[in-house]
């Protein structure tokens, strides 16, 4: 094989594609239809849930355009992380959806499902045998970190997607799976050249996001050489360029010049981008370098109570100048009011956008203030009653807070919305996310398979 080519219809399962654009994807003979069906950006609530950030009907739109083009042209479809976090309620959520689309379209092939979520017995071995580190700025875990987290899923590398590819699966569904892993897969059992290949999958994941201007809901096509990739996009309205393509292999990763994955790294130090026509661009030069030890991250959440918000906007420029000590003073008036009662287990904060809302996290960002605010009130506490009480007592005191200057006597917060507060649900944080070394990279991701 000179060539393997790779059609990524969109940047998750589920944010969707132009059928114009999938088209042109199947026009070329694409080898595979891969999908990355997952990401810990939008945060732990998702993985602790054990609920999809994806909408179900989009999802399904999106597989059932998929797997009958797939099957039809004879090649497989790979979904990595599915359900969005790919613990076993994720793989279920999506395992319902094609065994629906089976059955309604009455299709006949194989389905291979690994799952990536472990449990914490094993974890907990693992952590006494010295073979589990942090991730900076993780800290060390201790059994009781394990045994409080809800679900730990490890993300796989190619070598599941392989073993399933050669028992003849025609739809692989995986738990949290290395994103590049699920386009590189079927290129390393077809012995191309793995940097190459773990490269081109690093873009892919991605679909257009990489192309100019990017979108997550488009596709991007892949053709893998014996020694370079070469990326087009399949919307006349985009182009890959050299600057669009290298940037995007800055994506998300603390070196500029290392990638590292299961079981080692993608070196892009001899990295090279050329622009071959006006919207395709050719990459060469990345080279795979392996880890002597065979490393899996590990990806857990804990619960830590419920959450309570409330929004409200602020115009007065008066209190807008004096907002840090406006928030202060509600919060030892709230700490106050609930010591009396003898409640303190709560957390309590006023995210200010229009005033450094975003860049606050960082310490040293300069100050900007604009001329009205938006003001999150949250709470969070062991119960959703406790997070409604102290909220809702927050909100109510700053909404008629008397400060220095001020003229009306009439409420401080406007409110957008009513009712006023809003309930948030179960309140999650990361607690695992340390690497794990593993003997066998296979051997922990079982495989079961449905024939339909």
């Amino acid at each position: 094989m000179k060539e393997l080519r790779i059609l990524s219809p969109t940047a998750i399962l589920g944010y969707g594609f132009p059928m114009e654009s999938f088209e042109e994807g199947m026009k070329r003979k694409p080898h595979v239809i891969a999908v990355d069906a997952g990401s810990t950006d939008p945060g732990p609530y998702y993985l602790g849930a054990g609920k999809s950030f994806t909408d179900r009907n989009s999802v399904k739109r999106d597989l059932e355009i998929m797997i009958p083009a797939a099957l039809e042209a004879g090649i497989p479809v790979i979904v990595g992380t599915a359900g969005g976090s790919g613990a076993r309620p994720h793989v279920e959520f999506a395992v319902d959806i094609v065994k629906e689309i089976a059955r309604e379209k009455r299709l006949s092939f194989k389905l291979a499902i690994i799952q990536s979520e472990f449990d914490k017995e094993l974890v907990k071995e693992n952590l006494r045998k010295g073979d589990i580190s942090p991730l900076y700025p993780a800290p060390e875990i201790t059994e009781a970190d394990v045994d409080e987290s809800v679900h730990i899923v490890a993300q796989m590398g190619e070598e599941p997607f392989i073993e399933a590819l050669e028992n003849g699966a025609n739809v692989i569904l995986a738990g949290r799976s290395y994103d590049p892993s699920v386009f590189s897969a079927l290129a390393i059992k077809n012995g191309f050249n793995k940097g190459l290949a773990i490269h081109l999958g690093k873009i892919l994941e991605c679909a257009a996001i990489a192309a100019l201007p990017g979108s997550g809901s488009d596709c991007m096509f892949g053709y893998l050489h014996e020694d370079n990739f070469v990326l087009e996009p399949l919307s006349p309205l985009r182009k890959c360029t050299t600057l669009s393509v290298a940037a995007h292999t800055l994506y998300e990763k603390t070196n500029p010049y290392i990638l590292p994955g299961p079981g080692g790294a993608i070196n892009l130090h001899e990295s090279k981008f050329e622009q071959i026509d006006d919207n395709k661009v050719r990459v060469s030069g990345s080279r795979f370098v392996p880890t002597e030890e065979y490393f899996v991250k590990l990806e857990g959440v804990k619960r830590v109570g419920y959450r309570t918000i409330s929004c409200a906007g602020v115009k007065d420029p008066i209190m807008i100048t004096k907002i840090d000590s406006i928030t202060q003073s509600v919060k030892e008036r709230v700490q106050n009011n609930f010591e009396t009662y003898g409640i303190t287990d709560f957390f309590l904060d006023f995210k200010i956008y229009g005033r450094n809302g975003v860049m606050g996290m960082f310490p040293d960002a300069t100050q900007r203030t604009g001329d009205e605010l938006l003001i999150i009130i949250e709470a969070v506490a062991p119960t959703q009653e406790q997070a409604d009480t102290i909220c809702g007592f927050a909100r109510s005191t700053m909404l008629h807070f008397g400060y220095e200057g001020r003229i009306a006597t009439a409420g401080n917060l406007a409110f957008p919305f009513s009712p006023s507060d809003c309930k948030m649900g179960e309140v999650y944080e990361f607690n695992v996310y340390h690497l794990m070394k593993v003997e066998d990279p296979k051997k922990l991701f079982p495989i079961e398979y449905i024939h339909f």
